[in-house]
């Protein structure tokens, strides 16, 4: 797809920026003492290994496209056979897990502060990819565990400091196909590595009310749950703990996965506690596996429905594949939010959460996602307490169908594309600004359903011949190129339009870069989450 900008080739490098330390780094003496010689035998090792599975990553893919999709594998005599994971007793309740970027303080307070189960403190996809973002989120992370972290409340003029509590805290590296520069000369790092490094280096484990916990993201095959295995007994070994002493969850959030669940869980049991459905994120690949097939031309996101099968049929499955084997199964985030100002909106989000988790508890999952605290205790009653390990589907399918195509459900529409096109220029612009997760017309966008919304509108290009779309009087409109052109150049002026009389020419700047990437993004087929 052609873009509207002259200068594409300049920009190409800048739509993914690769996460870099600054000019003049010097990891010897620019981290913690004796951080560098902790961390230089671990890349070593582990970054030549995250690379080999990256770069497979991208072969799996290629083959989905050319038709060699992802299928359920044979299980192998160790998956047959019956063994099982003891769930450590404080981490049987997570009936409801906060999320939220590592890097805003007052959030990560209010969250460890809200009587949730679990927190998890994120330095992927809602926290912006930037060197700076980074360390104040490992910080922020390191004062969490310790129970050290406050902030100002400006409202009622005092210091909040985080309180007691029993709460899980995990924490989000990056995944294992994102990089990290600056840090040695002429080679890159693995981001997944040097993250879950730094927290584990700056934290004594006796000062931890529970184990060390991770929050595993973006895994695409069985074979990546060897890597975060030999990585987490690495660190154990030097820090001479039991092998074992590092706990985790992990996201599926992936295609491929999801026809692998058992043989991940398999591969990290002595570590894994539970699998987590990252539904946006796996919404996203999704879309990414089936690019080259029509009938996957999704509708307009906001019109899916929250138990289509594709999603509903997973669903199922994780919960039976989980409780067999005695670790957790949680639900996702609901993206519509809670609103304080606004109470139409606020009983629709809650009306809408209470039935996603609902559903989510009848299809025997333990817990789900929440990221608003006045979502807590509605999500929280959905779930029997303290979990459902015991509970097993009647007549449950190991195979199920993991790709059935979406017919017959919601709306395809202009006004979907243009919304779709709004929310990318609008998400662009908040991590221009710094911002890795925006509140958007109520819903809470990240980098997942950014990914959602370019790898749809790329869709409705590709397939523009074969897919209807319809405008407001009921005509098809193909989905050409210069088309959806016109929509991010119409869009971009009724967002500059909208800024207030005051608005400076750097804040106008800004939204023109973030159409340009945005776009730019499309056109060059960058989905990969980064």
């Amino acid at each position: 797809m052609p873009s509207a900008t002259a200068d594409l080739p300049e920009t190409a490098g800048r739509l993914n920026p690769i996460n870099s330390a600054p000019v003049g780094f010097d990891g010897a003496g620019d981290l913690p003492a004796g951080f560098w010689k902790f961390f230089l035998p671990l890349h070593r090792v582990f970054t030549p290994r995250q690379q080999k599975l990256a770069a497979q990553r991208i072969e799996v893919l290629q083959a989905a496209l050319e038709g060699h999709k992802p299928a359920h594998r044979f299980p192998s005599d160790t998956v047959r056979n019956g063994w099982r994971i003891t769930l450590p007793t404080w981490c049987q309740d997570q009936r409801n897990q906060m999320t939220g970027p590592a890097e805003d303080a007052e959030l990560c307070v209010k969250m460890l502060n809200s009587g949730a189960p679990g927190v998890m403190l994120d330095l992927e996809d809602s926290c912006v990819n930037a060197w700076s973002h980074h360390e104040t989120g490992v910080a922020n992370i390191l004062a969490c565990l310790r129970g050290e972290l406050t902030y100002y409340d400006n409202k009622r003029q005092r210091t909040v400091a985080i309180n007691p509590s029993s709460t899980v805290v995990f924490t989000r590296p990056r995944g294992l196909h994102m990089n990290q520069a600056g840090l040695i000369a002429g080679e890159m790092v693995s981001a997944s590595l040097f993250d879950v490094a730094r927290v584990f280096f700056g934290v004594d484990p006796t000062e931890l009310k529970h184990p060390l916990c991770f929050y595993v993201p973006k895994s695409e095959s069985a074979e990546e749950a060897l890597w975060w295995r030999d990585l987490f007994q690495a660190l154990a070994k030097w820090r001479g703990l039991p092998q074992d002493s590092i706990k985790c969850m992990a996201l599926v959030e992936s295609h491929p996965l999801a026809f692998q669940m058992e043989e991940f869980t398999y591969n990290l049991r002595e570590h894994l506690i539970g699998l987590d459905l990252g539904r946006w994120d796996y919404m996203a690949s999704l879309i990414h596996f089936n690019l080259d097939d029509p009938d996957w031309v999704l509708p307009d996101r906001n019109t899916i429905p929250h138990d289509i099968p594709f999603f509903q049929n997973l669903r199922e499955l994780m919960p039976e594949i989980c409780h067999h084997r005695g670790i957790l199964a949680i639900g996702g985030m609901t993206a519509l939010f809670p609103s304080r100002e606004d109470a139409e909106l606020n009983a629709r989000a809650l009306s809408v959460l209470e039935k996603d988790k609902k559903n989510e508890a009848e299809c025997l999952m333990d817990g789900a996602w929440t990221g608003h605290p006045d979502q807590n205790a509605i999500a929280v009653a959905q779930f029997p307490f303290p979990n459902q390990l015991q509970a097993r589907p009647r007549n449950a399918s190991r195979y199920p169908d993991l790709r059935p195509a979406p017919r017959g459900v919601g709306e395809s529409t202009v006004n979907g594309t243009r919304a779709a096109v709004r929310t990318v220029i609008r998400y662009r612009h908040g991590v221009l600004s710094g911002n890795g997760a925006s509140l958007l017309d109520g819903y809470m966008e990240d980098l997942a359903t950014d990914r959602i919304y370019r790898l749809m509108i790329a869709q409705r290009v590709r397939h523009r011949g074969l897919t209807v779309i319809t405008d407001e009087q009921g005509r098809n409109v193909k989905h050409t190129p210069e088309f959806v052109t016109r929509l991010f150049d119409e869009e971009l002026d009724r967002l500059l339009q909208e800024l207030p009389a005051g608005a400076s020419a750097e804040e106008r700047e800004r939204f023109r870069l973030a159409r340009e990437l945005s776009e730019a993004m499309i056109v060059n087929g960058e989905f990969d989450p980064a």
